[in-house]
């Protein structure tokens, strides 16, 4: 009885034993021949991982291909997390290496998604710093120097606020790409340690110019640590950009300004010129061919990360050597308003061109006058805007009112941004009622009038806003809206995508309104005029206006603008001087050099290192 119950538990256990076996062999062949493919790219993923390497961006040229933004090799601390979390002991000896914070390593490193890909640690470390690391290499397991493109803006300063700067996204950039990733799937394509464009033209076309990274296919062991190369994915270069900007105008444009502020600060009373804007433009199209605000700064500092002293120093500085002032500096216009003024009394026929206004030093109703007290006796229009007579147009405005003035100043396009493809544009201010009303809850008062007749009290305008003005009395009464970037192409140089004129508005005056405007800003450059000492003997025929605007902190800003050949222009330029007093002696001569760039006078000829062409036509 005992043996049959006892061959009865073993014939059991032998069928457990033959049932699990199936079981398993059975499991084992479904794993192989039905889902063997499916684990076998999973081993692979485990194996075999992707070691990311940088896109080099876009370049920037000029318009007739002088390369002004590129990018050079330079060496990038990585470290590249292996079988789990980067030892404490590690961080502390990159840190010391790099003399950067401890806990800036482990923010960047917390950050980390967790794949094979390197977390840069310091763009742009010098040689000595690669010596180091080589030199601790065993005590450094992880640590990686890397071979990337970092940006290189060639002529330093040059053009700075256009280009602007790259630097590595943020803690807010990334969250702002996750939300916009929710409704656009493209918006989801940065990641820590990305570096993206952060101002100018940088920022605007950043999509473009980032390219596409490439990689290594790396084979790693079971502790995660590369053993051998297996393949590699190419990187696809950036989108390139083919600026409007002419160099040889541009850097004209910034060594006046630099010469002219050096200058006038030897002056007792300009000691505090130390900031100034200046903007080229073709009035026939709306092309910028120069822009440059003062004081600058290197966006070079920007591309390996910027130390904290040269931050402070560019933070602290009272001029603002972040803003272009070109597109945000917002400043009274002065005398070169009175376009404006005059255009709309000789429309609503508020007083002919022939018609004299006894000017005696200071305006009969209220008691406002001329500057240093100057009396110029009877005179007409064009006697009066070519001097630039604020006599005559305070009667101007008495006679127009605040809201003709202000009807005009829209017209023209104030109060109002220009649409150029730039982020930071200011809109000025047109003085009107309203705001006033709005602003300060009280009444308008005559002398208010007088005072925005000439381009003083509530008018405010940006340097770019008065060259749309000026483009408008130059090419006929048309409004272009202006544009930096001729045309974005591949890296092999087939074109992608080309931008041209683009007219907005006009200004609807009489043919024989603007005849009279135009002869009287000619007259500026000629004997007699306000200009007539800075443009002496200049061989191109120039129309312009002076303007000097009122600073209740310090010395008056002087405005110089103007536009030739008179006959046909191609060119307009405008320019202000922060503090530099009177616009004929502060702001004028920048002009005349840079007028003298445009149609090639008096310059020097291109040296042979560069790939600049002959000045396509403006």
């Amino acid at each position: 009885m005992l043996v049959k119950r006892s061959n009865y538990r073993l014939d059991v256990l032998a069928i457990i034993i033959i049932l699990v076996f199936v079981a398993l062999i059975s499991r084992l062949g479904y794993l192989q021949v039905v889902q063997g493919k499916y684990y076998g790219q999973k081993a692979d993923g485990n194996r075999i991982r992707l070691a990311p390497i940088m896109a080099p961006r876009g370049m920037f040229y000029d318009r007739n291909g002088v390369p002004l933004v590129s990018n050079r090799p330079g060496f990038t601390v990585s470290i590249l997390p292996l079988t789990g979390p980067v030892p404490d002991e590690i961080i502390a000896k990159v840190a010391s290496i790099l003399n950067i914070p401890i806990d800036e390593i482990k923010t960047k490193l917390s950050q980390h998604n967790g794949k094979f890909e390197p977390v840069r640690i310091k763009s742009d470390i010098g040689q000595d710093i690669v010596t180091k690391i080589e030199e601790r290499r065993a005590e450094l397991p992880g640590v990686v120097i890397e071979i990337q493109p970092i940006r290189n803006y060639v002529n330093n300063e040059l053009a700075a606020h256009l280009f602007g700067y790259v630097s590595e996204i943020n803690d807010d950039e990334l969250e702002k790409a996750k939300l916009k990733a929710k409704t656009n799937p493209k918006a989801n394509e940065y990641k820590t340690g990305d570096i993206v464009g952060k101002f100018g033209l940088e920022k605007m076309y950043d999509r473009e110019l980032r390219g596409v990274d490439g990689g290594n296919q790396v084979e790693v062991d079971v502790t995660g640590r590369p053993v051998n190369v297996l393949g590699r994915k190419e990187t696809i270069p950036g989108k390139n950009l083919t600026l409007t900007i002419d160099y040889r105008i541009q850097k004209a444009a910034e060594v006046a300004i630099d010469e002219q502020l050096t200058y006038l600060q030897t002056k007792s009373e300009f000691r505090n010129a130390k900031a100034a804007a200046a903007i080229a433009m073709n009035p026939k199209t709306g092309e910028i061919l120069a822009m440059v605000s003062r004081p600058a700064f290197n966006p070079n500092l920007f591309s390996g990360g910027i130390s904290s002293k040269d931050w402070k120093m560019l933070n602290e500085n009272p001029n603002n050597p972040m803003d272009n002032k070109v597109i945000s500096g917002e400043y009274p216009p002065g005398s070169t308003f009175k376009i404006v003024t005059g255009t709309a009394a000789l429309e609503l026929g508020k007083v002919t061109p022939e018609e004299k206004i006894l000017d005696t030093g200071k305006h009969w109703i209220i008691a406002k006058g001329n500057a240093e007290g100057e009396a110029l006796g009877w005179i007409n229009f064009k006697e009066a805007l070519t001097k630039s007579d604020n006599v005559y147009f305070y009667e101007m405005g008495n006679r127009l009112g605040i809201d003709n003035l202000e009807k005009y100043a829209r017209m023209f396009g104030l109060g109002a941004l220009t649409g150029i493809q730039l982020q930071g544009e200011s809109d000025g201010l047109v003085a009107n009622q309203r705001y006033k009303e709005k602003v300060y809850g009280e009444e308008w008062y005559l002398s208010e009038t007088f005072d925005a007749a000439i381009g003083q009290g509530f008018q405010l305008v940006t340097p770019l806003q008065v060259a749309v003005l000026l483009s408008e009395i130059a090419n006929g009464g048309h409004r272009y809206r202006p544009y930096v970037v001729n045309k974005i192409s591949s890296d092999n140089g087939d074109t992608i995508q080309t931008f041209g004129p683009e007219e907005v508005g006009n200004i609807q005056i009489s043919p024989r309104t603007l005849g009279l405007i135009r002869e009287s800003l000619r007259d500026v450059a000629l004997e007699g005029g306000t200009a007539a000492q800075a443009f002496q003997n200049f061989p191109v025929s120039i129309a312009g206006k002076t303007g000097t605007a009122e600073n209740p902190h310090g010395s008056d800003h002087g405005w110089f603008i103007a536009y030739g050949p008179y006959e046909d222009p191609s060119i307009v330029v405008v320019v202000i001087v922060e503090q530099g007093g009177f616009g004929a002696g502060s702001a004028a001569p920048i002009a005349r050099k840079i007028m003298e760039a445009a149609f090639n006078i008096n310059q020097a000829p291109v040296e042979a290192t560069q790939t600049y062409k002959p000045q396509t036509a403006l």
